[in-house]
């Protein structure tokens, strides 16, 4: 009894050395009487993933932020389930199922087009993980109990379990009262914590913007001096955080918090380009306030218009660099726009797909100054013409571009032919002189498209 009990101080001591939290075996239970979840607002696809294993034996539950928002009474937008099957036994017992994951091995369970991300539940014991030399864990697929797995979790908000079956709650680390709190506070040691996984410093940010909680002085304090890990992280991973940031519908509530924790300066590409440049930070603060209005309304981003919005006034200083110096405005344009596009790739895995939306909404800008004969006609025809008038849109409303330039095109957009035929042909007082043509056979007139209908409310971040 006694050589037991000094194993289990032995065992205590060890776990406070090594950061890691606390376990709680035994977990509050707690009734739909007391947590008030209501089940309408559970995903029919997560209830039939966990049904399925259950009546299979299993334990399974919901898991994470659902479980949070549900107690906040939002209806979350995405579920996740965590079981003590294995990746193999799970997949087994549904008709669409795929195991992914390298670091973590996961199931993507798919009803229809909706996905339930079911895990096994993690052990809490080193194992088999693979950790850098700043303790980033870089893989680790050792399963284990659920106590161990609600350890693991990085908050106690997040460390919950949703019995949809039983309607109860289990909560190893006090999550629903912190919940109730509006406090945000880390399991375990949070140096030790952010060491294994240093974009949970960003998460707690964004977490505390997002849903109006206040970070936890012991959870908070580490931020700043362990800031700099963040470069150690994947820059893709980095860019997934980042997009997650900047559409959680909070945007400029992040920004706000990300300097209030000194994440700043050296530690993102992105974020020192919108903290950095104070000429720019007004059109970047009204692009990203009218992105936060769009997401709280349910409606679409596009991350192509939104990395294009960040990274403007980077463009817009090397084009005007370079056009002091005597070269050509498009030419000039162009090396603007490829040198900030290889720095920042390079820093920050942007996705090919919208670095190709960034330039032809860049590119396009110039285009919007030429109001005279068929060049506007001709741009009518753009594939991202309403993404790129957007973007000009936003340029004239926080004094960039002239008002006068935006108010024309609104009415141009909206006129129909005959309209567009007389405004083509009075050049505006501040157009650009027309460029002498060469010699050679007359061009045929284009015939003038069809009026475009657009709004004049964030369009551009929507998907052509």
């Amino acid at each position: 009894m006694i050589r037991r009990l000094v194993q289990r101080v032995q065992d205590r001591v060890q776990t406070l050395l090594a950061g890691k939290p606390r376990t709680r075996r035994a977990p509050k239970h707690i009734p739909v009487s007391e947590h008030g979840i209501d089940r309408s607002l559970v995903s029919r696809a997560a209830i039939r993933t966990c049904e399925a294993l259950q009546a299979a034996g299993f334990r399974a539950y919901i898991v994470g932020g659902a479980v949070r928002d549900l107690l906040l009474g939002i209806a979350p937008k995405d579920f996740d389930v965590a079981t003590d099957a294995t990746p193999e036994q799970i997949k087994s017992h549904f008709r669409r199922a795929i195991i992914i994951g390298r670091r973590f091995r996961l199931v993507h369970v798919m009803f229809g087009g909706e996905t339930i991300e079911t895990s096994t539940f993690r052990a809490l014991g080193a194992g088999e993980r693979d950790t850098d030399e700043h303790g980033r864990v870089l893989a680790d697929n050792t399963f284990g109990e659920q106590h161990e797995d609600a350890a693991r979790r990085d908050f106690t908000v997040n460390a919950l379990y949703y019995d949809p079956t039983r309607q109860e709650v289990l909560d190893y680390h006090d999550g629903v009262r912190d919940v109730r709190r509006r406090r945000l506070r880390i399991i375990g040691n949070p140096e030790a914590r952010y060491r294994e996984d240093p974009v949970r410093m960003l998460r707690a940010v964004r977490f505390a913007a997002k849903l109006g909680f206040e970070i936890d002085p012991a959870t908070r304090e580490p931020i700043g001096r362990l800031a700099p890990l963040i470069e150690n992280v994947p820059a893709a991973r980095l860019f997934d955080e980042m997009l997650k940031l900047l559409t959680s519908g909070h945007a400029v509530g992040c920004i706000e918090r990300l300097r209030a924790e000194g994440l700043h300066h050296g530690v993102l590409p992105l974020l020192d380009v919108i903290l950095d440049q104070p000429e720019g930070e007004r059109f970047i603060m009204l692009a990203l306030s009218r992105t936060d209005e769009r997401v709280r309304a349910g409606k679409h981003i596009a991350p192509g218009f939104l990395f294009a919005t960040l990274l403007w006034n980077e463009v817009l200083s090397q084009w005007k660099a370079r056009v002091a110096r005597g070269e050509h405005r498009l030419p000039a344009l162009e090396e603007a726009i490829d040198r900030v596009l290889e720095v920042q790739t390079e820093k920050l895995a942007i996705q090919r797909r919208y670095t190709a939306d960034m330039r032809e909404i860049w590119m396009m800008q110039p285009r919007f100054e030429r109001r005279h004969g068929q060049a506007p006609v001709r741009l009518l025809e753009h594939l991202r013409l309403r993404a790129g008038y957007d973007f000009l849109q936003l340029r004239c409303d926080c004094g960039e571009a002239p008002a006068e330039l935006g108010h024309w095109w609104t009415q141009f957009l909206h006129a129909d032919s005959q309209t567009r035929t007389q405004m083509a042909a009075q050049r505006p007082a501040s157009a650009p002189a027309p460029r002498k043509r060469r010699r050679g056979a007359r061009r045929r007139a284009p015939e003038s498209p069809q009026p475009v209908a657009l709004s004049t409310q964030g369009e551009g971040n929507r998907e052509p």
